[in-house]
């Protein structure tokens, strides 16, 4: 073993990693999952009765799910055994389950941690059923991605998910009382860049805990300051996927904002997404969906303004074409709303669908043969240009249709102004019957 360290350039006596000299060696030092590991907690009360589920922990990076798995293993009495879907394949999943199975014939139970389980493919996944269904392994999968979305139905119904929180300041501040314990020293930094550190961790505990080793070996003369700590150190790129659930959740964020009438917080969310590194071009595609669904009618320039946006970036590209979209976003949040158009769309769909292929009636088509005009197309047609108010009051509907009404102006912005116009429309109508 010697050997292998010296090959390595390492000592068998080479100090640890602050984050694993300092991982929890009971459930109840891990921090920030009180609601799942506190005495009332699922996997908390799990662990008191020694008997464990299998279940999947999902949560941000550095959140806790591998110490637990271990923590787990270890107050269950259970043989601890780990692979990651990163590196592993069939083949070690065979050895895995044919290790368990002996363990198993010899009384002993066996924790399955897989970490990143959602790396392995549908086939590879129904792979694990039939050991968990005989209990030969307890299966713990470890996954940042939402389970709904990239496990198998019928691997999520043999497993319970957990969902581990982002950690707080305060658990975060924790974990750094812990290194300058474990350090027997305080870290180099004054209060307010104690405040910076922690907000670049974005609540990472790992993450935190790799900055604070940094801080530690540098020997800083004095404490930092928030701007001298910004030249060691590099804050977390916010987590995002511009293909997984991160993606959806921000536009949905996004969307939401703008209906709720709030620019602050819809320009806060579209910041997020594109210091994520979203495409701008998904997100002012959007947008012009916003201005259909969610304001139509009663502010149409919202339209215009937001295929101008997507124009504007294309022309400008990026930073500069940003601003045309945060320009969109701050107009849509602040106009009126209305979504008539959205539902008489919708409706006007239903009724298609359900009424098949009735034609027009006939005073509405054109007659441009002798043949169609002696079948009465066109006969009676009322020129509305030619009638006084330039509403002629005449049915368009099919002949054996019973007139509907898909949209219901909303007395908001321009639309206000349609309802009125329509409501005099429909009295003509009305009366002309």
């Amino acid at each position: 073993m010697s050997d292998l360290f010296q090959a390595a350039g390492l000592t068998p006596h080479a100090p640890a990693p602050l984050a694993d000299r300092l991982r929890p060696q009971s459930l109840n030092e891990v921090v920030g999952q009180q609601h799942l590991l506190g005495p009332e907690g699922p996997i908390g009360r799990m662990a008191a009765a020694h008997r464990l589920a299998s279940m999947i922990l999902w949560g941000p990076p550095g959140t806790g799910k591998t110490t637990i798995a271990r923590l787990l293993a270890k107050a269950g009495g259970y043989e601890y055994q780990q692979i990651s879907a990163v590196f592993s394949g069939v083949a070690d999943l065979k050895k895995a389950f044919e290790q368990a199975r002996a363990r198993r014939m010899a009384g002993q139970s066996t924790l399955l941690f897989v970490d990143e389980i959602h790396r392995f493919n549908r086939a590879q996944q129904d792979g694990f059923l039939p050991f968990v269904e005989e209990g030969i392994v307890t299966l713990v999968g470890a996954t940042t991605e939402n389970p709904s979305f990239e496990l198998n139905g019928a691997l999520l119904s043999r497993c319970q998910v957990f969902v581990l929180k982002r950690l707080t300041e305060d658990s975060l501040d924790l974990l750094l009382q812990r290194a300058e314990a474990a350090e027997n020293r305080l870290l180099p930094i004054d209060a307010e860049a104690r405040a910076t550190l922690v907000s670049m961790a974005d609540g990472d505990g790992r993450y935190l805990l790799t900055l604070a080793e940094t801080l530690f070996s540098i020997g800083a003369d004095s404490p930092l300051n928030p701007t001298q700590l910004g030249q060691f150190l590099q804050k977390r790129r916010p987590a995002y996927d511009k293909n997984r659930e991160e993606h959806y959740n921000l536009i949905s964020a996004l969307h939401k904002s703008v209906r709720g009438s709030d620019p602050d917080a819809a320009l806060y969310w579209l910041a997020r997404m594109l210091e994520g590194g979203e495409d701008p071009l998904f997100i002012a595609r959007r947008l012009v969906r916003m201005a259909s669904e969610d304001i139509g009618a009663a502010d149409p320039l919202s339209l215009l303004l937001t295929t101008a946006a997507k124009d504007a970036y294309d022309f400008l590209g990026s930073p500069e074409g940003e601003l045309a979209l945060a320009q969109a976003v701050v107009h849509m949040a602040s106009a009126p709303k209305s979504n008539a158009v959205y539902n008489a769309y919708k409706a006007a769909r239903r009724a298609a669908k359900e009424t098949g292929s009735l034609m027009p009636p006939a005073h509405i088509l054109n007659a441009p043969t002798k043949l169609m005009k002696s079948l009465g197309y066109g006969d009676g047609y009322a020129y509305d240009h030619d009638v006084e108010g330039g509403v002629s009051g005449q049915n368009y509907f099919p002949d054996g249709m019973a007139r509907q009404r898909f949209y219901e102006p909303k007395p908001v912005g321009a639309e206000a102004k349609v309802r009125e116009r329509l409501e005099a429309c429909g009295k003509v109508r009305k009366d002309g019957k």
